[in-house]
């Protein structure tokens, strides 16, 4: 009896400790993957380093570059860096578990199995090809796998396998271009570029991402995400980059403002261009993903979700200034820091997110998506 009831009071006290967490990620963790009933056996990504899963790490020149294929990135990832830009997962990982697919390998993995898709996307891309941008007189610095590069390695890999047509093993794929563009105006920005220059570009970067849909529809794609850009006027890297203009003025949020409203202007030519080709293909899926409301969502709610209050526009990751952040002394050097808790922070390294912050925004972009995606339950 005595055993008895001292099992009964364990199993009341585990319990309350689960009544005690966070109801909304506790409902997270038990609710089926809201992506799985729309039947996608394939994901196809392209952007940048938010979705590079490890394909800069292959390149020579930009893996000389990158400090992500060390600890601390990755420390949350079974402690294996892998060349994302996170203490963990991404939102294309979060993405493809809701799927119920695996995490997506990076197509420079010769060895790779791509048989449920491939990621294309590279750390440093640019939306814009690196003749476009020094027409712009912008040096490319990062990487030559801009998005006609990531394109082409899409055209190889189907030509491969299903040339001609690639439509029938195709029907149930999502792709998702991006988010791609942010680079090309903050590669311009630190080359002294001026606002209105930035915003010059906009219309050509826009352009190139509405034919690169174009070209994914021509292979018979028929579900596409074309994601805008988050604010990153409330990203550490900015935050600090301005903090040698006095004059700047800054929202309720302490962000940017001048430079998020270059990032709300290029998202609604985005969107436009976005409403204008879905009257060009009335057949096909095309979606915008809201990555800017979705990041305001999240700081606005970070206290809610379990962020500290105090480290909203601070690196989890880094070393510096009022946002932890140091140009000279990144995340990846050994003598940068790393908070004691990542899931208490939004930004990773001062550019990037941490793992928590990127899940649940994924979680709020699918929300968005999915009523938009025909899903046929």
């Amino acid at each position: 009896m005595a055993m008895a009831l001292h099992f009964l009071i364990i199993i009341i006290a585990m319990s309350l400790l689960v009544l005690q967490a966070d109801s909304q990620e506790l409902l997270l963790k038990l609710e089926k993957p809201r992506l799985q009933k729309c039947g996608i056996d394939k994901i196809y990504q392209f952007g940048d380093s938010l979705s590079d899963t490890g394909n800069c790490l292959k390149e020579s020149y930009c893996g000389a570059q990158t400090k992500t294929g060390r600890l601390p990135y990755g420390m949350n990832f079974y402690q294996n860096a892998t060349g994302r830009c996170s203490d963990g997962m991404l939102m294309i990982d979060f993405i493809a578990m809701e799927c119920g697919l695996p995490l997506l390998n990076p197509w420079e993995d010769e060895n790779a199995d791509f048989s449920h898709g491939a990621n294309f996307a590279v750390s440093g891309a640019t939306a814009l090809s690196v003749e476009s941008l020094e027409e712009n007189n912008i040096a490319m610095s990062f990487t030559n796998s801009t998005l006609s590069v990531q394109l082409d390695w899409m055209s190889y890999h189907f030509k491969s396998i299903c040339s001609p047509d690639c439509s029938k093993y195709l029907e149930k794929s999502l792709f998702i271009l991006g988010e791609i563009g942010g680079d090309d105006s903050y590669y311009g920005l630190k080359q002294s570029k001026t606002i209105d220059e930035l915003r010059r570009m906009t219309p050509e970067i826009v352009h190139t991402i509405i034919n690169s849909v174009r070209t994914i529809i021509d292979f018979g794609a028929t579900r596409i995400i074309v994601p805008g850009n988050f604010p990153a006027g409330c990203f550490p890297i900015i935050l600090s980059f301005y903090m040698t203009n006095p004059s700047t003025a800054y929202d309720e949020y302490h962000c940017v403002k001048e430079w998020n409203n270059v990032l709300i202007s290029y998202n609604n030519h985005l969107q436009q261009a976005i409403h204008e080709l879905k009257r060009e293909y009335p057949n096909i899926s095309i979606i915008y993903g809201d990555y800017y409301n979705a990041y305001l969502w999240l700081q606005q709610n970070a206290v809610a979700l379990g962020f500290e209050k105090n480290t909203l526009q601070k690196a989890c990751c880094g070393l510096g200034g009022n946002y932890n952040y140091k140009e000279g002394m990144k995340c990846g050097d050994p003598r940068v820091p790393v908070c004691a808790d990542p899931s208490t922070y939004i930004s990773w390294d001062g550019g990037h997110l941490t793992q928590k912050a990127y899940n649940w925004i994924t979680q709020w972009l699918i929300n968005d998506i999915v009523p938009q995606l025909n899903c046929h339950v």
